[in-house]
């Protein structure tokens, strides 16, 4: 499906729950509000927390959920999370690959090394086809990965990976290594 053919979708970039830092800036620009453009760059029409989601589920399409602590996501990967839910009638997550060393701790000790490779880090967005959002009552979470633990539990889940510049910030420090890495 190309970008240009990206079904009509519902969009809301969420701030519960994630403090001042979506407030913060990157390239002059707060980091909720460049979450909000791409949603809006991908064909996302946007709603805010006041649409209560009776009105979601009778609109008949799919809803979009960005993390402003993903505020760099690409337009195009959002629309092609939303292209891909509405084809597959799943639940699309972005995410990023684990780069840090996981270990085990057992009984307060430290133990074993995870497999990195079977570890991905909860990114955005969270796209929920028309199906999953008729059968809600509303967001059983809004901290990301909660959310995609409980979708998970009752609906069929594709994890697709997300590019560099998706990536989640949990700091000024973050946003600025972001900023470097989306400069240009």
């Amino acid at each position: 499906m190309e970008y240009d053919e990206v079904p009509p979708a519902l969009g809301a970039v969420v701030t519960d729950g994630r403090g001042t830092l979506p407030y913060a800036l990157i390239h002059g620009e707060a980091l909720v509000a460049c979450a909000a453009w791409a949603l809006g760059e991908a064909g996302v029409t946007p709603v805010d927390e006041t649409v209560p989601w009776s009105a979601l589920a009778e609109s008949g399409e799919p809803f979009v959920l960005h993390d402003p602590l993903c505020p760099m996501t690409p337009p195009a990967f959002v629309a092609a999370c939303v292209a891909r839910a509405v084809e597959r009638g799943c639940v699309v997550v972005g995410v990023r690959p684990v780069t840090d060393t996981v270990k085990v701790v057992e009984d307060g000790l430290v133990g074993a090394t995870l497999d990195r490779d079977g570890l991905v880090a909860v990114a955005s967005p969270v796209v929920l086809p028309t199906e999953v959002v008729a059968s809600l009552e509303g967001l059983p979470a809004v901290d990301f990965v909660a959310l995609v633990a409980e979708l998970r539990r009752r609906y069929p889940v594709e994890l697709v990976e997300a590019p560099a510049a998706a990536r989640r910030v949990g700091s000024e420090d973050d946003v600025r290594v972001l900023e470097a890495l989306t400069r240009g």
